[in-house]
């Protein structure tokens, strides 16, 4: 299997669509290889069943345009950051070698999204010890960024999605068993007449912070690097 340049982590099936489905496909169409790794199959959410997802899934991805998605079987509901399951995700990371991840944010209202975090980032370090008895040489992405996008907090950048937001929220639009009008978990879901318009204003917001139209914030840990200060982006004043 060819490796990837950039890999979105996310706990369920969906969450890469809400949070950095944008990105993925401004960087496709740059020419980056990129794939999406769903750690749980939704047998466990108020809406659908885990074949429904799966299908979802599937349809989504090929709007996306990813060269790749998996799903591993970590517990809908109950995602540890145990060595196990950072194995299995170090596993991962070897056979498809990305340059960058995307992770969710580290805090959150979902226990699952904030404890991905978590085990992706130290699933990305394992995966680089040499003694590590698991398939694959070691590889450790070069990269690690957090999707902000649900998180109160200022981003470390945004990028520009503008052309793609349509087919972002084509790709969302596609879990017809999570965002279709239902009497099942009406008072937890967002009105699927509704749901556009959120995507739109959200993504408006973080446009806004740029000076362009439709955004994906992310945030990094690490300070940032520039070499000419007449390449700065985003006008001051």
């Amino acid at each position: 299997m060819p490796s990837i340049d950039i890999l979105a982590i996310a706990a369920h099936r969906d969450d890469v669509e809400q949070t950095c489905g944008g990105t993925l496909l401004a960087m496709h169409a740059r020419g980056w290889r990129t794939g999406i790794l769903d750690l749980t199959r939704g047998e466990s959410g108020t809406r659908g069943t885990a074949a429904e997802r799966e299908a979802e899934a599937i349809a989504a991805a090929r709007i996306l345009n990813v060269n790749h998605r998996e799903a591993l079987d970590l517990p809908d509901g109950n995602v540890e950051n145990t060595l196990p399951n950072r194995l299995k995700v170090a596993e991962v990371l070897r056979r498809l070698r990305p340059r960058v991840v995307i992770l969710p944010y580290w805090q959150g209202r979902h226990p699952d999204h904030y404890t991905t975090a978590t085990l992706g980032y130290e699933a990305c370090f394992i995966a680089g010890l040499a003694k590590l008895d698991i398939p694959g040489e070691p590889h450790r992405p070069y990269k690690i960024l957090y999707a902000s996008l649900y998180a109160d907090v200022r981003p470390s950048f945004v990028v520009d999605i503008t052309p793609y937001i349509e087919q972002r929220y084509e790709a969302l639009a596609a879990y017809r068993s999570q965002y279709a009008s239902q009497s099942t978990g009406d008072s937890i879901f967002v009105r699927e007449d509704d749901i556009r318009e959120r995507t739109f204003a959200t993504a408006r917001h973080y446009g806004l912070l740029a000076g362009v139209r439709y955004a994906e914030p992310f945030v990094q840990k690490e300070v940032g690097l520039i070499e000419d200060l007449m390449l700065l982006p985003v006008q001051s004043i």
